[in-house]
């Protein structure tokens, strides 16, 4: 586990830089315009760890730097629209939260960096070509959350003894779920559990799963990182409701009631994502690996 746990903090730096963004903070004569791109409800503890480390860094918000968040609330659909509208409004960065959010930003702009966070597999996105050498205009923290799908389901396996049922919905045009499927299907075959997909293409489709599962035929479920249709909400309620152990990919749905979850701090990537900015700003590459 502490092997994967490290695997989680890899950074990877992109190689094009733009000449508008290589001069520092400091010598600009207006701050640093960051437009951050979501799928969630509103700001997200990756995007408090960004703005508190770039303080904490020296860059003095509204000073020196603004964000600007827009969230479409579950709706993926329209996420390629908001990226086009802060490309438009003349951005200097690109901050995404999630994979979709960033495809839709890789989409939108060839010419503004993008700094992600929480993407889970970067190269099968198609963002970047490798690890080594990423290319393009992308940068980022990636959390290889499909390697952590398989330990997650394991987990939950310890934590529930006798689980034999498990209950996986997904929104089948998101691709990273589409992604996560393959690797729990794969995943609960070696575990001995059943995995009970259900793909949900509405939001009413997802409230009626939901409202329609029976605790004598699932035994806990497990949410997949992508939020269309709220999906992450809903799971939240059944648990209170039903009393149906649910396991999350991130601390913050834990905090919101979740019984467990497993893994990065989406805080401390948004942190880190902070130093890839600094670099940008000042006009260094680096290639970093994070000890934590």
């Amino acid at each position: 586990m502490r092997k994967i746990a490290r695997w989680c903090s890899i950074l990877f730096m992109l190689v094009l830089l733009q000449p508008l963004l290589i001069c520092g903070a400091a010598e600009r004569n207006k701050p640093v315009r960051i437009g951050a791109l979501t799928d969630s409800w509103g700001p997200t503890p990756g995007i408090v760890g960004l703005r508190d480390a770039l303080k904490e860094l020296g860059y003095r918000e509204d000073q020196d730097f603004v964000i600007g968040v827009r969230f479409t609330q579950g709706d993926i659909a329209a996420l390629p629209q908001a990226a086009r509208e802060l490309v438009e409004q003349g951005i200097d960065i690109l901050f995404t939260v999630n994979p979709a959010p960033t495809k839709a930003a890789q989409i939108a702009t060839s010419r503004i960096p993008i700094v992600f966070y929480g993407t889970g597999d970067p190269i099968g996105l198609g963002l970047i070509k490798s690890f080594a050498r990423p290319g393009g205009n992308i940068t980022g923290v990636t959390d290889l959350d499909l390697e952590l799908d398989s330990k997650r389901l394991e987990i939950f396996k310890e934590m529930i003894p006798g689980i034999t049922r498990v209950l996986f919905p997904y929104d089948p045009s998101e691709a990273f779920s589409l992604a996560q499927a393959k690797v729990y299907r794969e995943s609960a075959r070696r575990l001995k559990i059943m995995l009970i997909e259900k793909t949900v293409v509405s939001q009413k489709e997802a409230q009626a799963t939901f409202d329609g599962i029976r605790k004598n035929e699932v035994h806990g479920i497990v949410v997949p990182r992508s939020l269309s249709f709220n999906i992450p909400g809903l799971a939240l309620e059944a648990m209170s409701r039903q009393r149906i152990p649910t396991m999350f990919f991130g601390p913050w749905y834990v905090d919101q009631g979740g019984l467990a979850s497993y893994g990065p701090d989406f805080y401390q990537s948004g942190r880190q994502a902070a130093r890839l900015v600094d670099k940008i700003l000042k006009g260094q590459i680096p290639v970093r690996f994070p000890s934590k």
